[in-house]
């Protein structure tokens, strides 16, 4: 997962960094402004102020004898840019087994020999059951409803409602009644 992105909301977790931010949206400040503004001490604002430096939202200069803190809308408007792109939100997902809910469904329906104890009535496991069975015909090739039926039989007895729903879940079509089906 992006250490980075973590890092960046954790900064955002705490409802007086997000004030703080709101405030330098509007003007720079300094730490004694920001604390009066919302009642903090000067220590405690300088700590929500670090965190907020340490992820690149915010800048501090100096005017006299005071550090003055701004919003850097450039960095704020680039940083969510890049980690709310494609590429970074697809990273954060690598470690996550996107087959994890169906390969616990077909856990739960099946029997050691791959074949299904039940139909599940709840449309998502059933949907998962589906994608399960489809992977018994090849891409490209035709069958006829009898090889359906024969190579469904191997899953379930119920062979029509299992080609019916692989047809309506778009998983496999079917040209005709009783014409020829193949998966998509």
């Amino acid at each position: 997962m992006s250490e980075e992105l973590v890092t960046f909301f954790k900064a955002l977790a705490d409802k007086n960094r997000l004030k703080i931010v709101g405030l330098l949206a509007e003007k720079p400040y300094s730490v004694e402004e920001l604390a009066t503004l919302l009642e903090l001490k000067p220590p405690t604002v300088s700590h929500h102020l670090a965190k907020l430096v340490e992820v690149g939202l915010v800048q501090s200069h100096t005017e006299s004898y005071y550090s003055v803190y701004q919003l850097d809308q450039s960095a704020l408007a680039e940083k969510t840019r890049s980690m709310f792109s494609q590429k970074e939100l697809s990273s954060v997902i690598s470690e996550v087994d996107a087959d994890a809910y169906d390969k616990k469904v077909i856990k739960d329906y099946s029997r050691r020999d791959g074949s299904l104890k039940t139909l599940p009535s709840q449309r998502k496991k059933l949907e998962a059951i589906l994608r399960y069975v489809v992977k018994a015909f090849d891409m490209g090739k035709r069958y006829s409803e009898k090889q359906v039926n024969e190579i469904l039989a191997r899953y379930h007895s119920d062979t029509a409602t299992l080609r019916r729903e692989l047809v309506g879940f778009g998983l496999m079509k079917r040209e005709g009644g009783g014409g020829e089906y193949w998966r998509t």
